[in-house]
């Protein structure tokens, strides 16, 4: 009795792993560049997130960025809609887009949150004040210095009684 319940565990581990893996159809990020073209679904650990020239968010896959077979990228016009994908660092994704071949890599751009799974609950919105500019910095405005007043100049007539000097108001 003990063994076929075992064997019915396992019959029921077996087939629910079997389907979690017939549901999901992300490839891995190695073959990405045979399904360019395509809409479709990668998977990977992000080891890093590089902040490029004007904002520019590009997440690593890889420990040499050169020697990567595929890579994300978020342009900053994107960010709002995306949100804080500095997050996502040390996560394993799955992003599903269309695959575009750029500088010879494999590449998914990156528009909206929900193309990301895996790890899209875990990103907040960008910041309001979240300055693309200054490449992951936040900025609050510039410091100046206040602009000065110009004060009137009021003419001041030679008729003009101020305070103790009108008539029987003078002290002794």
């Amino acid at each position: 009795m003990q063994r076929a319940s075992l064997l019915t565990l396992l019959a029921v581990v077996l087939f629910a792993s079997a389907h979690v893996l017939a549901a999901s159809d992300c490839i891995p990020i190695g073959e990405a560049s045979e399904h360019v073209g395509e809409n479709k679904c990668i998977v990977g650990k992000v080891l890093r997130v590089k902040v490029g020239t004007k904002g520019v968010h590009y997440l690593g896959f890889c420990a040499e960025h050169a020697a990567c077979p595929f890579s994300v990228v978020v342009f900053p016009h994107d960010l709002k809609d995306v949100g804080d994908v500095r997050r996502l660092e040390g996560r394993v994704i799955e992003i599903h887009g269309p695959v575009k071949l750029y500088d010879g890599r494999a590449e998914i751009i990156l528009t909206r949150v929900n193309q990301i799974t895996g790890g899209s609950t875990l990103i907040p919105p960008m910041p309001k004040n979240y300055d693309v500019e200054k490449q992951g910095h936040y900025s609050a405005g510039r410091m100046r210095p206040p602009k000065k007043l110009k004060t009137a100049k009021i003419p001041v007539s030679p008729s003009t009684i101020y305070g103790d000097d009108v008539e029987g108001n003078e002290l002794p």
